[in-house]
């Protein structure tokens, strides 16, 4: 199998779930605020919300990959790599969508919660940029050491 053959999966599995995670955000949104509510949000903050979810779809096509090198070897063992990077990815989604907490808190009626947490948006933001950060250091590393195993 050649590289690019081996790429291309893992590839479209990110580009894919750089989709759902940003009509995800834009059905929270609307459901909770109303599409108006969403079209703004994302006017606003539009460079954190793309670079969530490109960071999230690239740690989802990387993740693929290496749950595709695993799969084609023959070592049982690494399969613990992906279990550990699909809960680093788990936790960079959370991050990102964290801040939406501003929209659902008033629902459940803790109407205190909400100005902290619309305070402190842009850091959540941060936050979530830096989980997808250290989830792509993470698993890209986890494939060095794999193919280095594997040489």
């Amino acid at each position: 199998m050649t590289v690019v053959t081996n790429v291309v999966k893992p590839v479209l599995y990110g580009m894919l779930a750089s989709v759902i995670l940003l009509g995800v955000y834009f059905v929270v949104l609307t459901l909770v605020s109303g599409w108006s509510f969403a079209q703004s949000q994302f006017a606003i903050y539009w460079y954190f919300i793309i670079s969530l979810v490109v960071g999230f779809g690239i740690q989802i096509g990387l993740y693929s990959y290496l749950k595709q090198l695993v799969e084609n070897s023959s070592m049982a063992m690494e399969g613990k790599t992906v279990a550990v990077t699909g809960a680093t990815s788990a936790l960079s989604m959370i991050s990102c969508c964290t801040h939406y907490l501003t929209n659902i808190v008033p629902i459940l009626g803790i109407a205190g919660a909400i100005s902290v947490i619309a305070q402190y948006q842009v850091e959540i933001f941060w936050v979530g940029l830096a989980f997808n950060i250290f989830g792509i250091t993470f698993i890209g590393n986890k494939i060095i050491q794999f193919k280095k195993g594997h040489e």
